[in-house]
């Protein structure tokens, strides 16, 4: 089953990264997905974002009218870790 990745980037994310090594807005540093249904997917980011959402289609019982469903799991970068790959772990209390 396939899933999909968002990254989300906030103000506050892009004034703590800072130094020479700091991610730009288009510049993609390697990360991984650690626990959760994700767990050891590697990904790209951009501007080191404090949130990766990851979500997996839901199958429909019946007609939908266009809608669809995915199951929503949160990822949280670990702050402690400044080098690539950067680590993101899901974050169990996240709907």
């Amino acid at each position: 089953m396939g899933y999909e990745a968002r990254a989300h980037t906030t103000p506050q994310d892009r004034r703590r990264t800072q130094g020479p090594s700091a991610a730009t807005e288009s510049t993609y540093e390697t990360a991984v997905l650690v626990g959760g249904p994700a767990d050891g997917t590697r990904i790209r980011v951009a501007g080191r974002p404090s949130v990766v959402q990851v979500t997996y289609p839901c199958e429909l019982d019946g007609p939908a009218g266009g809608a669809r469903a995915d199951a929503l799991f949160v990822y949280r970068r670990d702050p402690r870790v400044e080098n690539e790959p950067l680590r993101y772990g899901a974050d169990p209390a996240s709907p």
